[in-house]
């Protein structure tokens, strides 16, 4: 997938946000990262992977699409703060349980947060790829859902969400 149109739309809501809320000279690269965490964990409870004591059914795909994709947008703001880009690039199939790979995503987070290095940044997005695959996401499941959370995201600000 071409993630140039998805960084591009991440930029201007970013843009909107912090002239918004006036955080232009605000540093909240640790509120963002501490986000994408809060996000992975949603993800996970909605799809009950590591709820090895409950019977429940996961919720429904749409549902879980719809975390996944709250997981892009952080992951994406990231980048744009520390002027990364991720290049497209054949995904590894991983040989994983969703639990594990959640695990791996959260570990990848916690790293680039100790080192916002270029390399661990294509880390996490490359392991948060990887989960979305591992649930069954097409690239054009993953870019539909992006832009309609867009429009949400553009709404909520515009309600005082």
């Amino acid at each position: 997938m071409n993630w140039d149109k998805l960084f591009s739309m991440q930029k201007q809501l970013d843009g909107y946000i912090q002239s918004k809320h006036h955080l232009k000279e605000t540093d909240i690269f640790q509120a963002k990262i501490l986000a994408l965490l809060v996000e992975l964990g949603e993800l996970a409870n909605e799809t009950r992977c590591f709820k090895f004591w409950s019977t429940k059914p996961r919720n429904e795909k749409t549902v879980i699409l719809e975390e996944y994709v709250d997981g892009v947008h952080f992951i994406l703001s990231l980048g744009i703060d520390k002027e990364y880009l991720y290049e497209d690039k054949a995904l590894e199939t991983v040989i994983t349980t969703e639990t594990e790979q959640f695990n791996h995503v959260f570990e990848a987070a916690v790293a680039f947060k100790g080192d916002p290095s270029k390399l661990n940044y294509e880390t996490l997005f490359t392991n948060y790829l990887q989960l979305g695959k591992l649930l069954g996401f097409s690239e054009a499941d993953i870019q539909a859902a992006y832009m309609k959370k867009n429009e949400i995201n553009y709404e909520r600000q515009i309600q005082g969400y």
